[in-house]
Formats: structure tokens, C-alpha cells, sequence
């Protein structure tokens, strides 16, 4: 579920890094340069970007603003075209099959099988829809922490990855231990440095 929904799953990150003086003006700059591009009219396979947390269809921040107090909220936006493998390897199969027959050949050249797959390849991709998935984010600038309501890992790295190109920033996903390393006091924090593992059975 998201930022705005009634329940939630998130994972905490910190962001590393500094801040530039003129934030505001460089965080609209960014987002803009790395902001959504539809591919529903292009035979693109993917497509990664920045859209409004209320509206996925609202990558230029029309209807509402990113920044929200002193956090930046976004959703991360990402367009697929899926193609079964099983569906490429049937039509690669099927148009080998009518190309043997119609040459009145026994096999194929190896580079002909291959030019053969690229061709059914951009076929089923022109036929597949782009397949949306979206992931809400909130980044508390104050503390340099930033929520992100999603525990897929695959969207994980995607999310590290572009926002760090956005950025120039670097995210560190927050465990536990990390998470008790910014709670605690000094001495709390010296004793969490010397604890050590413990077997429980």
C-alpha cells in the first residue's frame, strides 16, 4: 500500500550527502530532468521515472507540488513491457518452422534463428501494453531520512539507483542496528558498538 493509503509497508533509508544552498530550485530542476516518459506510442521496453503522489498520470507536477514542509514527496514510476519467454520461443518456432518449409531446407543457419527471435521479439513488444507499477516516497529533509512504501527489493535497487542519478545523493538502507545508532545517546551508541551476537540455543 502507499503514502496516502489507509495502511502501509515501508522500508527507512538515510540520505548521504549535502544538500546544495538553493534546494527547492535545484530539486524542481532535477525532478523535471528525470521526471516520467510515457511509452505507450513508442515500442520501448521500460520506462523509469518521478510523478505526482496523487496522480501517476501528473509527471510535469501540474496538480500538485512535490514539496510538501520540509519533505519531498514523490511516487517512483515505472512502465514495463512484459514478454513471456514461452510466447517468444513459440512464435520464434513457428515462423523457423515456415521459413524451412517455404526455403526447403532441413535447418537454419544459426544467425538466421537468431535474426528470426529479434524479428518476433519486436513484434510481441509492439503488441504488449506497458504494464505501470508505482511506489510512493517521503523525504524528511530536516532529519535526512526518507520512507519508501515498498519492501519489493527489485523496486529497492531501482529506487537507490535513480535516485542517486536524480540526486548526486546516495540512500542507506536502514536496519535495525543503523536504525538504534541514530536513536541512542553517546553511551548507548559506544555500548551498541560492543555488543556481539549471541546463540540462543
Amino acid at each position: 500500500m502507499g503514502l496516502l493509503s489507509g495502511s502501509a509497508t515501508f522500508v527507512r533509508y538515510t540520505v548521504e550527502g549535502e544538500l546544495p544552498a538553493n534546494f527547492w530550485d535545484f530539486a524542481a530542476e532535477r525532478i523535471a530532468a528525470f521526471s516520467f516518459r510515457d511509452i505507450d506510442d513508442t515500442y520501448d521496453e521500460r520506462s523509469v521515472g518521478w510523478v505526482s503522489a496523487l496522480n501517476m498520470f501528473d509527471s510535469g507536477f501540474e496538480y500538485a507540488s512535490f514539496a510538501a514542509g520540509d519533505h519531498v514527496v514523490l511516487t517512483l514510476r515505472i512502465d514495463e513491457r512484459k514478454i513471456s519467454n514461452a510466447a517468444l520461443r513459440k512464435f520464434a518456432a513457428k515462423e523457423e518452422e515456415r521459413v524451412k518449409k517455404e526455403r526447403q531446407v532441413p535447418k537454419l543457419a544459426r544467425s538466421h534463428r537468431l535474426e528470426i527471435k529479434e524479428n518476433m521479439k519486436l513484434m510481441l513488444t509492439k503488441r504488449a501494453v506497458p504494464i505501470p507499477s508505482v511506489y510512493d516516497l517521503c523525504w524528511n529533509l530536516s532529519e535526512g531520512t526518507l520512507l519508501f512504501f515498498s519492501t519489493n527489493m527489485k523496486a529497492q535497487e531501482v529506487l537507490e539507483e535513480y535516485f542517486k542519478e536524480t540526486f548526486g545523493l546516495q540512500l542507506v538502507l536502514q536496519i535495525p542496528y543503523l536504525t538504534a545508532g541514530h536513536l541512542l545517546d553517546e553511551a548507548g551508541a559506544e555500548r551498541l558498538a560492543n555488543i556481539t551476537p549471541s546463540i540462543f540455543v
